[in-house]
């Protein structure tokens, strides 16, 4: 399905040049000047990403945020001249998935709406009550895995992790970040912690799901929503 791309800047020929850009890497391309016509062209459009301008008239990019209805499937990219960490915060706060700030790198900004892109496609497994990838099937509603037919025992933590790992795929997690969604930011432990649980998953998994959860080195890990192929 083509991706859908909604580029919002007061300054059109930021917004020519980043249309032109974007069609030629195949996304269908919509515009909007300031937003309140960024609001009405996201209704309308529905797009995969919209990339934000903050700074705009009639309303900003944060108000815009706040502002959008109905945002499942879209990820937002915040462009500013600012490069405040508060700003920053702020805009991840009231909803943006990433943050670019002008003058940016056109190239590094096509990578960032192509992993958004992807992101959003996959999606649909965040909400989701059942995740099925290849022969691995996982019910969030009754905590349960089956990897090829057969019931797979899983921990509580165990489950946790590779439920979050399998909604969120290709969103690559240091081995912080995991402790805090899914052991708690007071948990005591040490890092090995995500190791081992890592471990005993892929074992669980066996050969139909174990390239499931893949080691992004000196990162962590991610999960990936692809059937086949094999774990680094």
């Amino acid at each position: 399905m083509e991706k859908k791309v909604l580029v919002v800047d007061d300054e059109r020929s930021i917004v020519n040049a980043l249309a032109y850009a974007l069609r030629r890497e195949g996304y269908a391309v919509e515009t909007a000047h300031d937003g309140e016509e960024a609001l009405a062209k996201a209704a309308a459009f529905r797009p995969h990403v919209i990339i934000l301008d903050v700074m705009m008239p009639k309303l900003s990019g944060y108000e815009v945020c706040r502002k959008l209805q109905n945002r499942k499937g879209t990820g937002i990219i915040l462009a500013t001249v600012k490069n405040d960490i508060v700003d920053k915060v702020l805009g991840l706060e009231l909803g943006a998935d990433d943050y670019v700030t002008k003058p940016f790198d056109m190239r590094e900004l096509l990578a960032r709406v192509k992993a958004l892109a992807r992101r959003m496609e996959y999606g649909a497994g965040e909400d989701a009550e059942e995740i099925v990838i290849g022969e691995v099937r996982l019910s969030k509603a009754e905590r349960t895995l089956t990897v090829a037919g057969r019931p797979v025992e899983l921990t509580p933590k165990e489950f946790d992790l590779l439920a979050h790992l399998l909604s969120h795929p290709e969103r690559v997690y240091s081995r912080e970040q995991l402790l805090d969604l899914v052991w708690g930011m007071d948990y005591a432990g040490g890092t090995r912690t995500v190791d081992i649980h890592i471990q005993r998953l892929r074992k669980k998994l066996g050969a139909p799901g174990q390239h499931l959860l893949q080691t992004v080195y000196g990162v962590g890990y991610k999960g990936t929503g692809q059937g086949g192929g094999e774990r680094p």
